[in-house]
């Protein structure tokens, strides 16, 4: 008997090859048992209510597209009573949340989790009421990623973000927020922030000091001072380039739960797509919330050999 599998895809993410990879993959999935039924997305937040209405009914749901794609897939499964497992195919620009979890770019590899991979539960965030894989970011360049033209992003990948992001230093501003966390309190005047779950955002690893682990039921919390002379803007250009903190500039911590108030309402993405403006809320670590299929471990070597 043929098991249940619903394929969701946006078929123009990424270099919006998905299209003409996907009868490959339906037909790999076919020939392994699967009833396979295909939805394509239908324009933004469509997938999270066709899947909190159907996704209970089949045993395996496949995600194909970016980084949005995926964030509306958490949230649409969150909301069913019995999510099956996830399996992800990875077809954006950057992919930060299938890096974080090894599970390959390609999406035919991807696809093959399905005999090689094993289950896993990962950490999401919740952000208010809506959840994120793997950021939920505010300030400098954080609207570069849901602004930055579709065709770009096809034909620049990565360097895209950057050059729409170099276009808008001339119109840096500061947020002042009140933050506390787990024990600790900070108000302070902050170029950028972010909370995350991911060993690499946008593209870029800046937690690997921090010993991130999808699945320890904390969050990584990275905050930017906004610098108030020449020498701390140029720390800060240093820090981003190179990939690393500043003391008494960038703020590293990890949380379970967050209290953010800020003067005025702020600007937040949510896995790269626009997620509000807010003055007030709590961001908290799910842990363990969501089942995906990654890569096995590989087999150690005979040591004898």
């Amino acid at each position: 008997m043929y098991r249940k599998m619903l394929l969701t895809a946006n078929i123009h993410a990424g270099k919006g090859t998905v299209g003409n990879r996907l009868p490959g993959v339906i037909d790999y999935y076919v020939s392994q048992g699967w009833d396979v039924t295909v939805h394509t997305t239908q324009g933004r937040s469509e997938l999270v209510d066709y899947l909190t209405e159907n996704a209970c009914g089949y045993e395996m749901l496949v995600s194909s597209g970016g980084d949005g794609t995926l964030n509306e897939t958490i949230n649409g499964l969150m909301a069913c009573s019995a999510p099956p497992i996830l399996s992800y195919l990875p077809a954006g620009t950057v992919n930060d949340f299938a890096s974080s979890l090894k599970i390959p770019k390609d999406m035919a590899e991807a696809a093959r989790l399905l005999e090689n991979g094993v289950p896993r539960r990962v950490d999401l965030g919740l952000f208010g009421e809506q959840y994120f894989s793997y950021v939920a970011a505010f300030g400098a360049f954080t609207d570069v990623a849901y602004q930055t033209p579709q065709a770009a992003k096809q034909v620049w990948g990565r360097l895209a973000y950057l050059v729409e992001g170099v276009k808008r230093l001339p119109s840096l501003r500061s947020y002042h927020m009140k933050l506390s966390a787990d024990g600790f309190e900070l108000e302070d005047d902050f170029l950028y922030g972010m909370v995350s779950n991911s060993t690499s955002v946008g593209g870029f690893r800046f937690h690997e000091q921090l010993g991130v682990s999808m699945d320890d039921g904390v969050l990584e919390l990275a905050l930017v001072r906004f610098p108030k002379n020449l020498s701390e803007q140029q720390a800060v250009i240093n820090a981003l380039l190179k990939q690393e903190a500043v003391p008494g500039l960038v703020y590293l911590r990890r949380v379970s739960h967050l209290h953010i108030v800020s003067e005025v309402p702020v600007p937040w993405t949510l896995d790269g797509e626009f997620g509000g403006e807010v003055q007030e809320l709590d961001v908290r670590c799910c842990p363990q919330a969501l089942e995906i299929l990654v890569p096995g471990e590989e087999p150690k070597a005979d040591a004898q050999a």
